[in-house]
């Protein structure tokens, strides 16, 4: 049985609810699928939006599709501390008591007073791929990264997502990417 996993670079990025893609791009706007993510029905798009925090702003953040229930912007912590926001390592969705910030676009801007997060360091996979792993849903494991540049580590507190509307790939942001150099492929560690 194969520990291998994909490992993905997910940079910055917002969801967005119907309502604030409407305030931001205008009434009935509809979102543009650039190019299909790894997770089945999962997109970005052609528009962008401003993220502005206490300090700078974060110009042309890409808008993952489709929309979503909650508003949620996932930054990296480099990210979230340059413009000045808190941004709590949290799995998807988590944004209760989550940073604040403002989305611009070209038709509008919407104050969030949560939803800025990091995302927690995850491996989504189907109930099959858990299966013949011998892993459950969120349950915590490590993943040993190969580097080809001598900057090999190991991640702890990965969490595994089940779901059978998932594709199997790990999911690191831009800070844990550029500390890891991979190359590929991960193996995972219970």
């Amino acid at each position: 049985m194969s520990m291998e996993v994909l490992v993905e670079t997910s940079a910055r990025h917002a969801h967005i609810t119907q309502e604030h893609l409407e305030i931001l791009f205008g009434k009935g706007y509809e979102l543009t699928k650039k190019k299909d993510l790894s997770q089945p029905g999962q997109y970005a798009c052609a528009e962008r939006v401003d993220v502005v925090g206490p300090k700078k702003t974060l110009a042309g953040v890409s808008i993952l599709g489709p929309v979503r229930p909650s508003t949620q912007v996932e930054l990296s912590l480099t990210d979230a501390r340059s413009i000045g926001v808190n941004a709590p390592v949290r799995e998807s969705g988590d944004i209760a008591g989550s940073g604040a910030c403002k989305l611009v676009g070209p038709c509008g801007e919407v104050e969030i007073s949560e939803g800025v997060i990091a995302a927690k360091r995850h491996i989504h996979m189907t109930t099959a791929d858990a299966a013949e792993m011998g892993l459950e849903d969120k349950q915590v494991v490590s993943v040993k990264i190969p580097s080809a540049n001598g900057r090999e580590l190991i991640f702890g507190d990965v969490v595994v997502r089940v779901s059978d509307k998932f594709a199997l790939a790990m999911h690191i942001d831009t800070d844990e990417s550029n500390a890891a150099a991979p190359t590929g492929k991960g193996i995972i560690i219970k």
